[in-house]
């Protein structure tokens, strides 16, 4: 099963520039996934990191494989308009070579534990063929709207 970009957005809360999953090109619910990034030059965030040798943040490639584990998990919640996926930890995250413009990035993320309100994931992330990246991940649900907090004790008794 794949998807396109209109369907990564159903799934997905997050959007430009901070949407990091281009297309879903292979899916096995509640067990693994695979996704593309296209890097291009145009990304903000090559204009400072770094001026004229331009490499993706690292950081950013563990977040597009955090989206690409969300997706798993959103897909098997009801009501996913209503949550989100947050990320708990991150654990022997390893860089191994540069992402720079013009790569395509693939991830592939495969389930370790998954729970209605957790999960675990280990992620890679290839550029032509070869590991530019791995972490082991944990995430969350929590609602996607914030709960009204009650007002103060003493604003209530005004």
């Amino acid at each position: 099963m794949t998807f396109a970009i209109q369907e990564i957005l159903d799934f997905l809360p997050h959007r430009y520039p901070f949407l990091l999953i281009d297309r879903v090109v292979e899916f096995e619910p509640t067990k693994r996934l695979a996704a593309i990034k296209n890097v291009t030059i145009n990304e903000p965030f090559f204009q400072g990191h770094f001026p004229g040798h331009p490499i993706m943040p690292g950081v950013l490639v563990v977040e597009a494989m955090a989206q690409a584990g969300a997706i798993i998990m959103l897909a098997e919640i009801a009501d996913r308009d209503k949550k989100l996926i947050v990320f708990t930890g991150i654990e022997r995250a390893k860089f191994r070579q540069s992402v720079t413009p013009g790569d395509q990035l693939r991830i592939e993320v495969d389930v370790l534990s998954f729970r209605s309100r957790a999960g675990r994931i280990e992620g890679r992330a290839f550029v032509d063929g070869k590991l530019a990246c791995e972490a082991t991940l944990t995430c969350m649900v929590v609602p996607r709207a914030r709960e009204k907090q009650a007002p103060p004790a003493e604003e209530a008794a005004e």
